[in-house]
């Protein structure tokens, strides 16, 4: 009887250990992208020949902006993943839709950081501003499909998600809607606006509702975790 005990509470300890890495990483991506966003030497309306000046101007942030990326790029699928499956209990269907368009979204950033690591290798080999600016514009078409599968992807994706944490009872309102709001916001700082600052929060808001999740992943029992 108490070896079985003892069985049953390693297992729920070993459980609950294996949340915890998975807790920590669910703000990772949104944390990177945020001071990514707000390092970016140039801005997403800029035209490419004006990117290509900028990179060349500050080389160093721009190699920044290529690392967070990287890191961004590892950690926001997972993150998705995750998030969906504490929220998918009371909202599956918003929680399914959701994550179906961030995934794919998410998967398609790895394509528009190559292009920031394309025109700072052009423009660190001393190559014309011209061609700089090609290398970051027409690397391939590939890049623009990409990138109209990030933008509905992860703007559209993370407005659903957000509703679907909305409606459950898992994690505070203020989280979900942190979520629903971030990346509309986003769009507004990065298209409309073109504020670096406003991108920061937006992102910062992305991460402040991501975290949340953690903090309720972590408050689960195991029986409640495993039935997610």
């Amino acid at each position: 009887m108490t070896a079985t005990t003892e069985r049953v509470e390693t297992r729920s300890d070993l459980a609950w250990r294996g949340r915890i890495p998975l807790a920590l990483l669910l703000p990772v991506g949104p944390v990177a992208i945020a001071v990514l966003r707000f390092v970016l030497p140039y801005d997403t309306t800029d035209s490419s020949s004006e990117v290509a000046r900028q990179v060349a101007a500050h080389q160093t942030a721009q190699n920044a902006v290529v690392w967070l990326g990287f890191v961004a790029m590892l950690t926001l699928v997972p993150a998705v993943l995750v998030v969906a499956k504490v929220a998918r209990r009371e909202s599956p269907r918003l929680a399914a839709v959701g994550a179906a368009l961030l995934v794919p979204g998410y998967l398609a950033l790895g394509w528009l950081i190559v292009t920031d690591a394309a025109v700072l290798f052009a423009v660190r080999q001393g190559l014309p501003t011209d061609v700089a600016a090609e290398a970051y514009a027409e690397l391939h078409p590939g890049v623009a499909v990409a990138g109209g599968i990030f933008v509905i992807g992860h703007v559209v994706g993370s407005v659903l998600l957000g509703c679907a944490l909305l409606r459950g009872t898992s994690v505070p309102a203020w989280a979900a809607i942190a979520v629903l709001v971030s990346q509309p916001l986003h769009f507004v700082a990065a298209v409309i606006v073109s504020s670096h600052e406003l991108d920061l929060f937006a992102w910062g808001l992305n991460a402040v509702g991501f975290a949340a999740v953690s903090v309720t992943m972590l408050r689960m029992s195991d029986k409640e975790w495993v039935s997610r």
